[in-house]
C-alpha cells in the first residue's frame, strides 16, 4: 500500500482533475453518486500512474477541459460524474 505522502499528492492531483474536468467529487459523494470507498478506490488507482510529472503538467496548463490526458487511470469516471 502505498505510504501517507503518496496518497496525499494523489489525492490533490485526483481533486485537480476533477475540478479541471467540471467534476465536483464532495457533491458527488453527498448525492450518493460515488462512495467514500470508491472515492478511496479512484486516489488508490492514482498512485499506480506512470505519469504523475505530465500530469502536473498538464494540470498546471489547463483551467477546464472536456476530457483528462489518455494516460489518467481516473479520467472516464470523473468524466462521467461531471454528466451526473
Amino acid at each position: 500500500m502505498p505510504g501517507e505522502k503518496t496518497l496525499e499528492e494523489h489525492s490533490r492531483l485526483m481533486g485537480r482533475m476533477a475540478d479541471r474536468l467540471g467534476a465536483d467529487l464532495d457533491e458527488a459523494e453527498l448525492r450518493g453518486d460515488i462512495t467514500p470507498e470508491a472515492r478511496e478506490d479512484m486516489v488508490l488507482s492514482c498512485t499506480n500512474c506512470t505519469s504523475p510529472g505530465a500530469c502536473r503538467e498538464w494540470l498546471a496548463s489547463h483551467d477546464s477541459a472536456e476530457d483528462a490526458p489518455g494516460y489518467c487511470r481516473n479520467g472516464s469516471k470523473l468524466k462521467a460524474l461531471r454528466g451526473i
